[in-house]
């Protein structure tokens, strides 16, 4: 800093005074002038960069996947609410801001609205739907089907399950295996326990009240009686008054299925149809068809089919009904008769408790062969999750087509055990019940 220099200032009274005054330096005083104005600068130019950080930065929001058949965004939850964009099933949509039952959404198409949270699934799920078309990529075709009407696909088998993809009414689908729960109707409690805590208690609340004691009002007491003592009998407890437990629920068949697109889900057995050929649909026999597969084909100049070459047919059956603790009963051969020009039946084993799959493949010498599992014995297994039964230890049994007779091969050659279910017994014909009246008489 330079040296301070002395300046003579002349008052009015003729005297001078001494006064010290000092000479900043231009570089310093250059600084000094322009620090705090290029500090605010700097602090300026950092606030703007950071809100146009965030003005460009992308914020992650949850997507959700319509799962209704179709719905309306609105423009708010309200009573009157304007309509903004229509959704359908399996679209994607971006979750702006989640209410109490509704969702602020915007589509593809930045279109933005609220839509009922009931409506759609969230990712995990779709992850779920998503997978189990690979994972049962591999699965062997037990039987291809139509469906009646349009049909949504379960995640797990189950009415209250979550489900999502809706596949119209007439596609046909790949049957890929079969499952059988409890019917569990939307409201209905499940059945409950007789000796269950909870039960108990509320027996107890109905409980009639007991009598009641004689404390309040004492009789007269009477003399002793001097007579025998007479033994107390107790009347024997009617039956009909003893409360029988309640009936199991009904069981329902589910099926897990592939479409055209390889996804896959299940669906309830009764929303499709097996597709059985029309030549062999009439031979059922009151029986349902669960499988048909061709094992070759034979030529006859007269068929009406548009090669001349008619399909022969290896098929299985089940009783009517669901739940059954197997996947058919019988299994019966349809080969086509050159002479006549019609099929008849080759080969029938009835009756049993088969499972999926059936396998027809070409045997060693270029014969056709088919085979199926039974169980060793009384042992059988439950997936908890997805109800499929199977045999703890299964057998493969197997047979091959010699022209129209089915020889079995394979090293098991033990017997077929018969099944005694009743639904598995041949039901009496019109004259068996007649020649039973005869004799009853």
């Amino acid at each position: 800093m330079a040296p301070p220099q002395v300046a003579q200032v002349l008052f009015s009274r003729g005297t001078t005074q001494a006064v010290l005054t000092q000479t900043p330096n231009s570089s310093a005083a250059m600084a000094r002038r322009f620090h705090a104005p290029a500090a605010t600068l700097l602090f300026a130019c950092l606030i703007v960069a950071l809100s146009g950080c965030n003005r460009f930065r992308h914020e992650h929001h949850d997507t959700v996947y319509v799962s209704a058949r179709q719905m309306y965004l609105h423009d708010r939850v309200a009573a009157v609410s304007n309509r903004v964009a229509e959704v359908v099933n399996g679209q994607p949509l971006e979750v702006l801001e989640h209410g109490r039952r509704f969702l602020k959404v915007k589509t593809q198409k930045n279109e933005i609205g609220w839509i009922e949270e009931r409506a759609v699934i969230d990712e995990q799920a779709f992850q779920a739907f998503d997978q189990l078309g690979p994972r049962h990529r591999q699965d062997p075709v037990v039987a291809t089907g139509v469906l009646r009407d349009d049909v949504y696909l379960h995640l797990t088998p189950g009415r209250e399950t979550e489900r999502f993809y809706l596949l119209a009414a007439n596609a046909k689908v790949q049957l890929l295996q079969r499952a059988s729960i409890a019917r569990i109707t939307p409201g209905s409690a499940p059945a409950s326990n007789p000796n269950s805590s909870a039960n108990s208690a509320a027996a107890s609340k109905q409980k009639p009240a007991a009598t009641p004691t004689q404390s309040a009002a004492k009789p007269l007491a009477k003399p002793p009686d001097k007579s025998p003592a007479k033994t107390a009998i107790t009347p024997p407890a009617n039956p009909a008054e003893t409360p029988l437990p309640p009936p199991p629920p009904p069981l329902e068949d589910w099926w897990l299925i592939r479409d055209s697109q390889g996804r896959a889900g299940w669906l309830l057995a009764s929303r499709l149809d097996v597709d059985v050929p029309d030549e062999i649909a009439s031979y059922a026999e009151g029986q349902r068809y669960v499988g048909a597969y061709v094992f070759n084909k034979i030529s006859d100049p007269e068929a009406a089919t548009p090669d001349h070459m008619v399909p022969q047919y290896v098929t299985i059956l089940a009783p009517p009904g669901s739940g059954l603790p197997f996947d058919f009963d019988q299994v019966r051969v349809y080969t086509w008769s050159v002479k006549h020009h019609r099929y008849e039946t080759a080969f029938r084993v009835h009756p049993i408790e088969g499972y999926l799959p059936v396998r027809v493949t070409q045997g060693s010498n270029g014969a056709p062969t088919f085979s199926f599992q039974i169980a060793s014995g009384p042992s059988l297994t439950t997936d908890p999750e997805t109800g499929i039964t199977r045999p703890t230890a299964p057998r493969t049994i197997t047979y091959e087509m010699d022209d129209t007779r089915a020889r079995r091969i394979g090293p098991d050659q033990a017997p077929i055990p018969v099944s005694h279910r009743p639904e598995s017994q041949p039901k009496p014909t019109t004259a068996a019940k007649n020649a039973a009246k005869k004799k009853a008489r």
